[in-house]
């Protein structure tokens, strides 16, 4: 039950309500439906958004052998090209911190959104695979930057409804990616079975997610994207810095950000405003350094290396993108080589994407309800390795078994994120933990799509490709079950 913070000035007294975080604006006179309008165009924003983070990558994966066959890509070229995504993730992916710092929130996934919709209408036409590749690397910086985003702006703006908002997002991703798996194949058939026209008509999506963010560009230079609701940012006077996404510390109405959904115990306000004052007093010491409290100030003095947490959150990460990325690009080509129908295929891809509808909105619900993620990572990886011993068994005698099989499996991404968000107590620590543990996790993920497209090629069958993915389903069980203890990065990094 959600904890009620007592005000600086008078310690009996108690607020019966919770404020989760608003623009400076939403006080002014008339505040109050500001405030309600803007929520509901930040959700709306946040699922559109969700919606585009995928599709780029499982529209190709439908129709892959007609890419490869159209631009005369070998096995080995197609590897490198299901790898593209980890590896801008991981590339572009560090940036979005400081380019949030810089802009806001807001403007940085604005800008990201229409990356993707530029990418995306591009690269059919680009001509040849390096245009190809250039193209969608455009469309995954955008997607990247999102990524690292999200999680900082649902902690900001719904401090007391992270799993239920992880839950939507991540819905909105899975119901996206599904879509384009299902239905990429269908319409490039009703527009005349051109390949290009397919990929290309997913621009369109990404254009109507830029929209709602359209009004939240007008916060650039505010760095309160990755401040939490209620921290210190600029003191009780000024606020935190910038406005659109920011909120005025106002003394007695600090807004409370417990991070599981309010069914974790809200740590004590003197223990808080002592950290605080203790990291003024270092500021004070260190020249040249931020303003206590400050955005630009927070990220530097967490050394995410230090926690052990991090890393394996890190490498939980790494190893459940690995899986994802094969999967997304590969899957519908094993099926298709055991003799599936090009369109069943793609709806098997379907079948697994869409699995994280559901299961996007339930498992982190159920994560943030428990003081140990360990078993859930457990119970996915179970899942992994029996969808895996079936591809391999008899792939299309079993395959929407495995399809379901798998599309639990993949329900490690949401609570990934989840986990991210409940490993740090405060917005930059998420911030920095979401940019760390993504941007280190996509670099793990490289090599491998590319190795099983290398394995494929050379011994010409699937053997050896599932062999690896369940061989890399051990460790990201281990390492999961690590990532899942009751602890913070601040508490392991120190400051």
């Amino acid at each position: 039950m959600m904890g009620l913070m007592p005000s600086e000035e008078t310690r009996t007294k108690t607020h019966p309500t919770v404020r989760s975080s608003a623009a400076p604006e939403a006080r002014e006179p008339g505040g109050t439906s500001t405030r309600a309008w803007t929520t509901r165009l930040l959700v709306l924003g946040i699922v559109l958004s969700a919606l585009n983070l995928r599709p780029a990558i499982t529209s190709l994966g439908a129709l892959l052998e007609e890419v490869r066959d159209g631009l005369g890509m070998s096995g080995s070229v197609a590897g490198l090209l299901t790898s593209v995504p980890p590896l801008c993730f991981a590339v572009f992916g560090v940036m979005a911190p400081r380019l949030a710092r810089r802009f806001g929130a807001g403007a940085v996934v604005c800008a990201g959104m229409a990356a993707i919709a530029a990418g995306l209408a591009i690269r059919p036409y680009a001509g040849g695979t390096a245009g190809f590749l250039a193209a969608s690397a455009l469309a995954l910086m955008g997607i990247a930057v999102s990524n690292v985003l999200m999680p900082v702006i649902v902690k900001h703006w719904f401090p007391d409804r992270v799993g239920s908002m992880t839950g939507l997002y991540s819905m909105a991703l899975a119901l996206g990616t599904a879509l384009a798996a299902a239905v990429t194949v269908p319409l490039t058939d009703a527009l005349g079975g051109s390949w290009q026209s397919g990929l290309g008509l997913w621009a369109g999506l990404a254009v109507a997610a830029v929209l709602p963010w359209l009004p939240f560009v007008r916060g650039r230079g505010a760095g309160t994207a990755v401040s939490g609701p209620g921290e210190r940012a600029g003191g009780p006077e000024t606020g935190p810095r910038g406005g659109t996404l920011g909120q005025k510390a106002e003394p007695g109405n600090q807004a409370v950000s417990p991070e599981a959904d309010g069914d974790r115990p809200v740590r004590d306000r003197e223990t808080r405003d002592q950290q605080t004052r203790d990291r003024e007093t270092r500021d004070r010491q260190t020249p040249g350094s931020a303003p206590a409290g400050s955005a630009a100030g927070e990220a530097p003095r967490l050394r995410i290396t230090r926690s052990r947490t991090a890393w394996a959150l890190a490498v939980f990460f790494g190893l459940q993108a690995t899986a994802a990325y094969i999967t997304m690009g590969w899957m519908a080509q094993i099926f298709r080589d055991a003799g599936v129908p090009a369109g069943t295929a793609g709806l098997l891809l379907a079948v697994t994407m869409v699995m994280g509808v559901p299961l996007a909105f339930v498992i982190p619900r159920l994560a943030t309800r428990l003081p140990h993620q360990g078993p859930i990572v457990l119970a996915l990886g179970v899942c992994g390795l029996a969808g895996y011993a079936g591809l391999y068994l008899a792939p299309a005698a079993g395959a929407w078994a495995w399809a379901v099989l798998l599309g639990v499996a993949n329900c490690a991404f949401p609570l990934a994120l989840t986990m991210v968000g409940m490993r740090a107590r405060s917005g930059p620590g998420v911030a920095q933990l979401s940019a760390f543990a993504q941007s280190t996790g996509y670099l793990i993920s490289i090599p491998g799509p590319l190795l099983v497209g290398v394995l494929y090629q050379h011994s010409g069958g699937w053997g050896l490709p599932i062999a690896l993915m369940s061989a890399l389903m051990i460790p990201q069980m281990a390492v999961g079950f690590l990532a899942g203890r009751d602890r913070t990065v601040e508490d392991e990094a120190g400051r």
